[in-house]
């Protein structure tokens, strides 16, 4: 029976496949669609009538009649939204609201998710990773055997009764097809528990127990944490000896780069795809559409429309956002969206870049305000990630997660980075890896090489391995439960670094 099924998902995946196909031979046709149609329903609302959207002809007229915002901008006009106001940034009243990580002053942001979002964007962009999926690897299981659920939780704050918060994971749970939920495993009351060490507790103890589980989904760093449970209380090596026809493990968030080996060893041998999703709070955006090769295909008949930000020789993005058929590859963007969810011309924070234009695929680089740039250096996440993922497969051993900070000039001291880092098997000469990462980083960074060069301007990273834990206790400690959250890799400021040694050495 369930063959049978996975059989008929495989053909409504092959013809999706074959639309999808012959609606991108245009790519500058479908966001121009998405524009028309996204300024055409909100010319009716109180942002577009402000902003006179009903006037807005084509691209330039709408660069010109809308500003960039973020979510400071949007933040009165979210909450007035959360209050039951209907026809504020979007037609009629929205009801569901993705919670994500914090602004500058940490407080957590509230996107709305109207319904066009989540079927035409969220949704859509789910079906699509499993669209190329399955027509890559011959043999997709997904839908004959189980997928694991690892979700976040849903609230009602005091002050906003009638939104439903949660982050943007919660809210598909809570709107899985019918169709899909006999493939999906454990119970949707597990998944959504608001207790996230509960919850753990409890898919570890279902997983542990199962040996058709074909997929997994979720952000490394939780995902690893559930892994170790389950094979504690299977008492298996490997989780490919548990699940023998495991073949799926979906991830996004942070960079996979880090975490590759320590996944590649819990399936040891070959079958098992890792494949990346940009799927933020604000819209699913990308999805990796050849397994195995590096760069997601940007999804651009999803409810979004799409403007770039080139950085500047200053490091900054200052410039005038252009559109999807001026981007260059290989060019650091910050990304600007606008989307039919009531988001317009919205900075989300993150950077990417193009390395291919036919068909527009690209890589996310890290974001805005995670970088250091305090000597002049403008190191960038990838930059850390891939340096770190080289001296580690150089030393042989692996790492749960790290952040890194600058260490300012003082007492005629020179200035560098400081790294904590959590390692799963850590080197046995600290000293030494330290030294293979600092040549690492300046390889894949022109401007620290030229700082660190003689050690003239920067010296050497130093770099705290702290115990096991730590990174885990600082996301407690700040409240920061779920699939989605994450710490902070790269800051301008010292302060989580600071936090992260403050628990290590408690």
């Amino acid at each position: 029976m369930r063959q049978g099924i996975n059989q008929w998902f495989r053909q409504y995946y092959r013809l999706r496949m074959q639309a999808s196909e012959r609606r991108y031979r245009d790519p500058w046709l479908l966001q121009e669609h998405w524009r028309k149609e996204i300024v055409a329903q909100g010319s009716y609302t109180l942002f577009g009538k402000q902003y006179h959207l009903g006037e807005v002809k084509d691209s330039r007229d709408f660069a010109q009649a809308v500003p960039i915002t973020d979510y400071e901008d949007l933040k009165p006009a979210i909450h007035r939204m959360m209050a039951g106001e209907a026809d504020v940034l979007w037609p009629g009243k929205i009801r569901w609201f993705a919670r994500s990580s914090g602004t500058t002053q940490d407080k957590s942001k509230y996107i709305p998710v109207s319904e066009e979002n989540r079927r035409r964007c969220h949704l859509q962009g789910t079906w699509d990773t499993m669209m190329y999926f399955y027509h890559h690897v011959p043999d997709a299981l997904p839908f004959r055997d189980k997928t694991l659920l690892m979700g976040g939780s849903l609230l009602r704050l005091p002050e906003y009764p009638r939104a439903i918060i949660g982050d943007i994971s919660a809210i598909m749970i809570r709107h899985l097809p019918w169709v899909a939920r006999p493939f999906f495993g454990p119970d949707l009351r597990t998944a959504l528990m608001a207790d996230w060490e509960e919850k753990i507790s409890r898919i570890a103890r279902y997983a542990a127990k199962r040996s058709d589980i074909v997929m997994v989904g979720g952000v490394p760093t939780w995902s690893l944490l559930l892994f170790q449970h389950i094979l504690e209380l299977s008492g298996r090596e490997h989780l490919r000896d548990l699940w023998p026809h495991f073949q799926l493990y979906t991830h996004g968030g942070v960079s996979f780069t880090p975490y590759r080996e320590q996944f590649q060893a819990l399936f040891p041998g070959h079958g098992v795809h890792f494949v990346e999703t940009y799927n933020a709070s604000e819209g699913f955006f990308a999805v990796q559409d050849r397994p195995d090769e590096e760069g997601m295909r940007l999804l651009l008949d999803n409810g979004v429309y799409y403007e770039f930000i080139p950085r500047g020789h200053d490091g900054g993005f200052n410039a005038p956002a252009i559109p999807l058929d001026q981007v260059a590859c290989e060019v650091d963007y910050a990304l600007i969206i606008t989307t039919n969810s009531g988001l317009w011309r919205y900075r989300i924070g993150d950077t990417v870049q193009f390395i291919d234009k036919n068909p527009y695929r690209i890589r996310v680089t890290g974001r805005i305000q995670q970088f250091i740039n305090t000597f002049g250096e403008e190191v960038m996440v990838e930059n850390t990630d891939r340096a770190l993922a080289l001296t580690c497969q150089e030393f042989g051993v692996s790492v749960r997660e790290y952040t890194v900070a600058p260490r300012f000039i003082s007492n005629g001291k020179k200035g560098g980075h400081e790294w904590a880092v959590e390692f799963a098997k850590a080197p046995d000469d600290l000293t030494a890896f330290s030294l293979s990462l600092d040549r690492h980083l300046q390889a894949q960074n022109s401007d620290y090489e030229a700082k660190r060069s003689g050690d003239l301007a920067l010296d050497n990273l130093q770099l705290h391995s702290v115990r096991q834990g730590t990174f885990y206790g600082w996301l407690r400690s700040r409240n920061r439960y779920g699939n989605q959250a994450k710490v902070p890799r790269l800051a301008s400021h010292r302060r989580v670094l600071e936090e992260i040694l403050a628990i290590a050495g408690s």
